[in-house]
């Protein structure tokens, strides 16, 4: 039954589908916004001034993922980053892991008649490196393996490396889709990717922006996309169209910040466990057996379906979700779920995000409230 009592304090707990913009965020765009108006590719003095926001932004992506500044292209967004990346892919192998920006661009390639490969999933939330080789045999030289580095809706962090290894072996190219990875878990593993997708509002930035992020192999060659957007030659012909440069010095700005905030995950990690140890008795967590970003716990209540608790839960002030963001509102059970622990699981999981923000007493007042509500009083 669900909750009558509305709090009078909302509480945010849905750090996964987007984060709030961090004050030095909002005063880098507000500074920006007077000498960024202009188009970053006219030549006079205005339009250089909106490029070189843009540039700067560039350079402090490229030194944070170790790559050269000419390969990271901005887009739009995650959701356009994993498009641009993977359109075109002569075949793909994927698991029902990925986000709906990368499982719907595996189905349109299936449509067309292109080799795709599901790769098979553990209870845990991780694919399964073993069974990768032989689902992937068929697939064509160029084919790319697309596994995030953390899951949007569990926190699971997918083996990276090794995933890597077995591409390699396969002539397979690797895709990573980092938009849930910047800020909250070791970055190191990207070393082995051959592209890989971020936004800006999923680290405090503004939303509408992101990038394709790409890097050379061993013999100096750089995956080069094929745009899904046809027009001018800005970032270099790949995503044609007039760049933002007030949302990209917000993006830069949010970068900037991104090693301070990391150190306060530890903070976070401990909210979460104590979040999860108190509803120990109530609750399973998805992927639990596995490696974890310190702020996710994807909790299951027997007797509630996820979308009615998170109603509930919205009643008393606090937001949470019951999946992708993007999935949001189509009462769809979650293909992640479902991959991990079968359909009757796939309906009843409850997204908690935590962030830098969140304090003990919200982590209590959440405990309190669930308490009520799966005991029926």
């Amino acid at each position: 039954m669900l909750a009558k009592r509305v709090a009078t304090q909302q509480l945010y707990l849905d750090w996964n589908a987007t984060t709030p913009p961090a004050p030095s965020v909002l005063e880098a765009m507000d500074a920006a916004r007077p000498l960024a108006w202009a188009n970053p590719s006219s030549v006079h003095s205005a339009g250089r001034a909106a490029r070189r926001l843009v540039e700067d932004t560039r350079e402090r992506l490229a030194v944070l993922l170790e790559l050269h500044p000419r390969d990271i292209v901005l887009t739009g967004g995650g959701t356009e980053a994993n498009n641009l990346a993977l359109a075109h892919a002569p075949g793909l192998a994927l698991s029902r892991l990925e986000h709906p920006s990368v499982v719907r661009v595996a189905e349109q390639l299936a449509d067309a008649g292109r080799p795709v490969a599901w790769l098979p999933v553990s209870p845990s939330g991780q694919i399964e490196v073993d069974g990768v080789r032989e689902r992937c045999q068929h697939l064509p030289a160029g084919s790319w393996l697309a596994a995030m580095l953390v899951n949007h809706e569990t926190g699971v962090v997918q083996p990276l490396e090794a995933l890597a290894r077995v591409a390699q072996g396969l002539g397979l190219k690797l895709h990573c889709d980092a938009v849930q990875a910047l800020g909250k878990v070791d970055l190191a593993p990207l070393i082995h990717a051959d592209s890989i997708s971020v936004a800006a509002h999923k680290l405090r930035g503004p939303k509408g922006v992101g990038a394709l992020c790409l890097r050379a192999n061993a013999e100096g060659v750089v995956p080069v996309p094929r745009p899904v957007l046809r027009g001018g030659s800005q970032e270099r012909g790949f995503r044609p169209g007039t760049q933002d440069a007030v949302a990209i010095a917000g993006f830069g700005a949010a970068l900037e910040r991104l090693s301070k905030h990391q150190e306060g995950l530890e903070g976070v990690r401990e909210l979460r466990d104590g979040l999860e140890r108190a509803l120990t008795a109530r609750a399973q967590v998805s992927g639990a057996g596995a490696p974890r970003a310190p702020h996710v716990s994807n909790l299951r209540f027997a007797g509630w379906r996820g979308d009615e608790l998170v109603a509930a839960l919205d009643l008393e002030g606090i937001c949470v979700s019951a999946g992708s963001a993007c999935s949001a509102g189509t009462l769809e059970p979650s293909p992640v779920l479902a991959a991990m622990l079968g359909p009757e699981a796939a309906s009843s999981g409850v997204r908690f995000s935590l962030g830098e923000d969140t304090q003990a007493a919200d982590i209590e007042r959440v405990i309190q409230v669930l308490g009520r509500l799966v005991s029926g009083d």
